[in-house]
């Protein structure tokens, strides 16, 4: 089943080190769909933000556990795509 690009990027990662990393090397975090593919994220990044991306890096982020009291549980595990963009070219995140 083809994933649509709302389905492929779920939503961007805003942290202070992202944004220092946004403004030092124009790269962008998003958190993404679980099995999307570099090439289905570099697609979706292009289509939807309409700019040239030189570059995509893939982590999954591994759940943590947690405690709750005396419950110990997981926190749920995502995966992050790093994302380069052609210098000069930016996204708009506040919009």
């Amino acid at each position: 089943m083809k994933r649509s690009l709302y389905d492929v990027i779920i939503e961007p990662v805003i942290t202070e080190k992202v944004t220092a990393s946004t403004e030092r090397d124009n790269k962008y975090v998003f958190k993404v769909h679980s099995q999307a593919g570099k090439k289905e994220i570099k697609s979706a990044i292009e289509k939807l933000f309409s700019v040239h991306v030189i570059k995509v890096n893939v982590i999954n982020q591994v759940g943590k556990w947690r405690r709750l009291r005396f419950q110990a549980g997981k926190t749920a595990s995502w995966k992050k795509a790093i994302i380069s963009v052609k210098k000069g070219e930016k996204i708009d995140l506040k919009a």
